[in-house]
């Protein structure tokens, strides 16, 4: 044999060599990945043929399987108030599941390891193999005061809700939203995945849930953060402060109405929080420290990281600031201040819930295809936010919002039962003012905490957040 054949030989069993080496690398170290990967059209075609288990608000199955009909082994997906619960429930669709119908898939397609009894009782009485029934803690009413408050008003934004001594999520909802169906269809599939990137290429972001994965800045209802602070460390609601018209922080910070607060004398705590004074909360920010502040805000939850529940949860952040003008502007929820909706529902219910904000979730339950509970949610202590003192008095305090003579939260407030709030309005970086609104009530006996936001609203969070927040707590409590 020549050299160059040899040398061609050669080159050719190191080629085959290479191509071994990366079969056995991808059958032993990649199959997994690539099988579960969401453009693998086999592992979606294949998961077709699967009787997905249903998701349920209440006894209402939101989402649930049917057979396509005809000769076909396929499932079709269908949901049943589609857009209202797809910011939660989210869509099975080829290519990839979102909101629940991902987070929770291997309970729905029946493969998680506390089905195996159960599915390997049905093999042998020759039942239909079918995944476990999915219960959420959402309560329909919330839900939908949610929806028609947001939609009202035609404008981006979220509302959270969440019982207090739980955690448990009692409404998610994100506008705007879209209709699941439209883009789950089996028999149409090819109009579903054009329709998918239509949604994916919307600048108002549909697909986006802005209750727990978009932050902003939480405007004067920081202040709730801010009036903790002062109270865990000494202040009480009479305590006062300067409450100017106007602030030198490195550029002038005034009050909504460009005066003083208190007709110019020193501001207590709590009329400050009634009438939402900038200034003077501005002042107890920056006499607390940057220190204090971070402390007090991460007890809420701030900085605490990314959560599951099971949906994944963007981390809220409150820095700590060394810079007295940017804590200052940082205790009326501005500056580097930026918060989920979820995490402000979190502040009103550990407020509500005697000073202990409780783990959301999502979750209430899991059930078999026998009817058989398989997990259940077991609410958990998140944080220790405040002392039950304090919490007493800033319930006090944010009930002077709604029902005070100077109320600034007055459209939040529900005839006969005592309602706690705080309004917000945040200066964004461009457009107009973001406006907010966090409540709970009944304040003897929390049932619900609600936080609202709508975007670039330009008003005030207690003319545009406090009624659909009032709508929310009305469907709770008037169950």
């Amino acid at each position: 044999m020549n050299k160059p054949i040899r040398r061609l030989a050669i080159f050719s069993l190191a080629l085959f060599g290479v191509l071994m080496l990366n079969v056995s690398w991808i059958q032993t170290f990649q199959a997994e990945s690539l099988q579960e990967h969401p453009y693998n059209s086999r592992q979606f075609i294949e998961s077709l043929t699967q009787h997905r288990g249903s998701i349920l608000v209440g006894s209402e199955e939101v989402a649930y399987s049917e057979p396509v009909g005809g000769d076909s082994e396929q499932f079709q997906r269908h949901y049943e108030n589609g857009p209202m619960y797809a910011p939660v429930v989210g869509a099975f669709r080829a290519g990839a599941a979102t909101g629940i119908e991902r987070a929770e898939n291997s309970f729905l397609d029946g493969s998680n390891q506390l089905l195996a009894v159960n599915n390997f009782r049905d093999i042998l009485t020759g039942e239909e193999p079918k995944g476990a029934d999915v219960y959420l803690t959402l309560h329909s009413g919330a839900q939908q005061a949610a929806m028609d408050g947001l939609e009202s008003l035609n404008k981006n934004g979220a509302a959270v809700a969440l019982d207090p001594q739980s955690g448990a999520v009692l409404a998610s909802y994100s506008s705007p939203t879209f209709d699941p169906d439209s883009v789950a269809s089996v028999t149409e599939s090819e109009q579903a995945a054009k329709k998918w990137t239509e949604l994916e290429a919307s600048e108002q972001k549909p697909l986006l849930n802005r209750g727990l994965n978009e932050v902003y800045p939480p405007g004067s209802t920081f202040k709730v953060v801010t009036a903790a602070a002062a109270l865990e460390n000494g202040a009480t609601p009479e305590s006062t402060m300067e409450a100017p018209a106007s602030l030198d922080l490195g550029a002038p910070l005034t009050n909504a109405w460009e005066g003083p607060c208190n007709n110019g004398a020193p501001d207590s705590l709590a009329h400050s929080i009634e009438i939402s004074c900038n200034t003077s909360m501005a002042n107890w920010a920056i006499e607390l420290g940057g220190q204090k502040m971070h402390e007090q805000a991460e007890a809420f939850g701030f900085n605490q990281g990314p959560m599951e529940i099971p949906l994944d949860v963007t981390e809220s952040s409150a820095p700590l600031e060394t810079d007295p003008n940017i804590l200052g502007r940082g205790g009326i929820g501005q500056a580097n201040v930026a918060a989920t909706p979820l995490q402000m529902a979190m502040v009103a219910a550990g407020v509500a819930n005697d000073g202990d904000v409780m783990k959301p979730y999502l979750v209430d339950s899991v059930q078999n295809s026998n009817l058989e509970e398989v997990k259940s949610a077991q609410p958990e202590v998140f944080s220790e936010a405040v002392s039950s003192g304090t919490a007493e008095d800033l319930t006090q305090m944010m009930i002077g919002v709604t029902e005070g003579d100077e109320a600034s939260g007055s459209a939040g407030a529900i005839p006969g039962i005592h309602v706690a709030g705080k309004t917000g309005t945040a200066e964004t970086a461009s457009g107009p003012t973001h406006n907010w609104f966090i409540s709970f009530a009944p304040t003897e006996d929390p049932q619900v905490a609600v936080a609202v936001v709508v975007e670039h609203g330009g008003k005030s969070g207690g003319e545009l957040g406090a009624p659909i927040a009032r709508g929310m707590m009305e469907a709770v409590i008037n169950e």
